[in-house]
């Protein structure tokens, strides 16, 4: 047995013996965060989140678009519940419906001073409803007991109904559409308490899975089905959502 093999079976053998050892096993790593009891457990979790908008327009103009005479609205309420089983740990379910219609009565595109086209008297009118699983975990800013950090996970199952009339008269034709939706979500968000009892919090989703399918049928003789599965790893700006929550 060489030298060097002697240093190096004695190095890995102190090595082993020094594992072994209780002060080995009970050395920790730390990073130096502090978890504070922010939701405490038992404490019920409830708000609800509304939004709605109207719009009106009379000869107005969007790039090609020309002579858009109509108006539109859209309309969503989500309530939420949730029990904190642990300290900063809740879990529950949300529930959402949104309905939005439009009805057009006239708009023209056009392309060039040769090419153009007429869309009048078009009336579109939805309705989605979905139902969520949540599980969230809440973590302090520090030692403060009124700003916090959230991470909410989502498991959704809704469906929808939409029809779309266009034409008027013997003209008229029309489409109706059934459709069934199945994703998952994470929707973390930052928060903020008004008093013991009341906090405000802004959320936007990050990341989720979905697959959707749906059924059209138009002027009750041709039908259509689509499947379509996404997978989104980006800030979606359109899925913020600002909410009141109560803490009781």
């Amino acid at each position: 047995m060489n030298r060097h093999f002697r240093i190096y079976f004695f190095t890995l053998l102190l090595a082993v013996m020094w594992a072994a050892s209780p002060a080995a096993a009970q050395e920790k790593f730390s990073r130096g965060i502090e978890m504070n009891k922010f939701i405490p457990k038992g404490q019920w979790i409830t708000g609800v989140n509304v939004s709605y908008t109207q719009s009106d327009h009379s000869n107005y103009q969007f790039l090609i678009i020309e002579n858009i005479k109509g108006d539109t609205y859209s309309f969503k309420i989500s309530p939420m519940l949730l029990y904190a089983f642990q300290d900063n740990l809740a879990a529950g379910g949300r529930f959402s419906y949104s309905r939005s219609r439009t009805h057009l009565d006239n708009a023209s595109v056009i392309i060039d001073s040769e090419t153009s086209y007429d869309i009048t008297n078009l009336y579109s009118i939805s309705h989605n409803y979905s139902g969520y699983a949540a599980f969230r975990n809440y973590i302090s800013l520090g030692n403060s007991m009124r700003f916090a950090f959230f991470n909410e996970l989502q498991l959704q199952i809704g469906g929808g109904q939409s029809k779309i009339i266009n034409g008027t008269g013997d003209d008229i034709t029309g489409t109706y559409q059934r459709s069934f939706d199945i994703g998952v979500g994470l929707t973390p968000g930052m928060m903020m308490f008004l008093n013991n009892y009341s906090a405000i919090e802004v959320s936007i989703g990050v990341l989720g899975f979905n697959y959707s399918s749906s059924k059209a049928t138009t002027d009750q003789i041709y039908v259509a089905h689509t499947d379509y599965k996404s997978a989104n790893f980006k800030i979606n700006l359109f899925s913020i959502s600002f909410g009141v929550v109560f803490y009781l």
